[in-house]
């Protein structure tokens, strides 16, 4: 099966960003091997730090998540490109050094004296300042603002001391500026640190702001990459035609489709896309998906047209098909064209 990092983390699939940096905070400290002295320190100690590694990557995580430690470890073909193996740098305390910024095992100490609680009193003791639970806020995104990335603005509404005592607070308006990065992904969390209401006797919570992506009326966001479904006839299923998209970035493009049609087929053009996140400007790919809509009715004549010329692209090994169907159509169409609107001949 493999390495389970989210194991390893003691934190399930589904946990935020935020969630695997304190996972990771707690057990780093509590396995360092200058803090714990036992046999195996060192190795669970190098076990969370390669975890993180992973799962704190977006990137690697969601090629973890698809397909778990052995192909993250020994690199994936995809249909596009392939994905390189990851590989481990085997310093745990550079990882540690990068999210601590020292290789102390008291690290959660010398921050403690470097950022002392907050302390309020009241009429009888001292007391610690306790910190609020976060306030979470869902960010709708259109793909377009996704797309070109920008600044968002959100008017948050909180309480404020009105007095130097710290006792009194009212209602007020704060306009908060959030940073949107060409690509950025759906449950990605934006946090404004002690943004929340102020309260004597609590930290303000923080404020966080989790990304969703606004349903667009062409467009279907899968990972990097965009999808539309695109209703055709049978006749253009077999024949071939021309798809106009309108881009996210107000561009006009034609996709000509010269393949038969099935109800499997997907036509991919590159580079057209949403922005990657860790490569941009690098873009995925469109995926063109095709709905087939059939005739309710199809007269006699019609139906033995087209099983003839069934019949001889099956002889002629399939290798003038299309032409043989084009003649066949345009047949039909002059035979259910009356008498009179026929051409006089020459």
């Amino acid at each position: 099966m493999g390495i389970d990092y989210y194991g390893i983390l003691q934190i399930p699939r589904t946990s935020t960003s935020l969630d695997i940096k304190k996972a990771y905070r707690g057990l780093a400290l509590e396995f360092h091997p200058e803090r714990l002295k036992q046999p195996n320190a060192k190795e669970v100690f190098s076990l969370i730090c390669e975890a993180y590694d992973v799962l704190g990557d977006p990137y690697r995580r969601a090629i973890f998540d698809q397909y778990g430690e052995e192909g993250l470890k020994a690199g994936v073909p995809t249909k596009d490109e392939f994905i390189h193996p990851y590989h481990y740098h085997g310093d745990p305390l550079l990882t540690y050094r990068e999210f601590f910024g020292t290789d102390s095992p008291y690290a959660d100490l010398l921050d403690y004296l470097k950022n002392p609680p907050a302390i309020y009193e009241t009429s009888e003791n001292k007391a610690v300042k306790e910190k609020k639970p976060p306030i979470k806020h869902p960010l709708v995104l259109s793909l377009h603002e996704i797309f070109f990335g920008g600044v968002k603005k959100m008017k948050i509404h909180r309480l404020t001391f009105v007095d130097e005592k710290q006792t009194r607070t009212e209602v007020t308006e704060k306009i908060l500026s959030i940073p949107i990065k060409p690509g950025m992904r759906p449950g990605t969390e934006i946090v404004f640190f002690e943004e929340g209401d102020q309260h004597p006797a609590y930290e303000p919570a923080d404020v966080i702001f989790i990304t969703e992506d606004k349903e667009h009326e062409t467009f279907i966001r899968d990972g990097n990459d965009l999808v539309m479904v695109v209703e055709i006839t049978l006749e253009e299923a077999l024949l071939g035609t021309t798809v106009t998209v309108n881009t996210i970035d107000h561009r006009t493009i034609r996709v000509p489709i010269t393949d038969v049609i099935d109800n499997d087929y997907e036509k991919i053009v590159e580079g057209e896309g949403m922005p990657i996140l860790e490569k941009y400007p690098e873009k995925g790919d469109l995926r063109i998906r095709f709905k087939i809509c059939f005739p309710t009715y199809l007269p006699k004549a019609s139906r033995e047209l087209l099983s003839k010329g069934f019949h001889l692209a099956k002889l002629g090994g399939g290798c003038r098909q299309h032409e043989t169907i084009n003649k066949l159509v345009l047949a039909d169409k002059m035979f259910r064209v009356g008498p009179e609107e026929r051409l006089p001949p020459v």
